[in-house]
C-alpha cells in the first residue's frame, strides 16, 4: 500500500500543501509491504541522502541485502540503492519510512513531534484544553470506524473524504 509518495505508478492521495511530503524533491514515502514466504522483491531505488528506515512487524525473518533480520526491528538503508529483499519461511509485513532530513531539531513524547521541549508542553496543553478542535467520536482511540479510510474536517464543517 502507498500511504505517501510514489511506487511503480501507484500514488497516494495529495498530501496538503504546506506539509513537508507536498514537496517533491524530499521524497517523502510511506509504504506498507507483504511479501509472501520466500518472496524474493527489490526495494527500488530513490534520491541520494535521504532517511529511509524499514520496519519488520510480521513474519520468521527477512532478509536484507543478505542479512537476516528477526521481525520487530528495524535497519536504515541507503536511498540511492536498490535493495533486494527476501522473505523468511512465512509472509513478512514491512513498512517503508522514507524522507529528505527535515534540518530542525526534533522534541518527542507520546504521541507529539515538535522541535522543542516548550512546544511538546503547549501541545499538551491545547490537547487537554481543546482535544484539538473537539471530537466527534465516543471513544478517545487513536482509530476510526473501518468506513473512514482517509478525511479531513474544515472549521466549517465540510468533510473531503478520499
Amino acid at each position: 500500500k502507498v500511504i505517501a509518495g510514489e511506487l511503480n505508478g501507484l500514488e497516494a492521495p495529495k498530501p496538503t500543501p504546506d506539509s513537508w511530503a507536498s514537496e517533491i524533491d524530499n521524497e517523502v514515502a510511506i509504504w506498507t509491504i507483504q511479501l509472501e514466504a520466500n518472496a524474493k522483491w527489490e526495494l527500488p531505488k530513490a534520491g541520494a541522502g535521504l532517511n529511509r528506515t524499514l520496519y519488520f512487524y510480521r513474519g520468521d525473518e527477512l532478509n536484507i541485502e543478505g542479512k537476516t533480520l528477526q521481525n520487530y526491528y528495524s535497519v536504515q538503508v541507503k536511498s540511492d540503492e536498490t535493495i533486494p529483499i527476501e522473505a523468511g519461511n512465512t509472509p513478512c509485513s514491512i513498512l517503508l519510512l522514507q524522507g529528505k532530513p527535515i534540518g530542525e531539531p526534533v522534541a518527542q513524547h507520546g504521541p507529539f513531534v515538535m522541535n522543542t521541549k516548550a512546544e511538546i508542553q503547549e501541545a499538551f496543553r491545547d490537547y487537554q484544553r481543546t482535544q484539538f478542535g473537539g471530537w466527534d467520536w465516543n471513544s478517545d482511540g487513536p482509530v476510526h470506524n473501518e468506513k473512514y479510510h482517509r478525511f479531513a474536517k474544515y472549521a466549517d464543517g465540510t468533510i473531503e473524504e478520499k
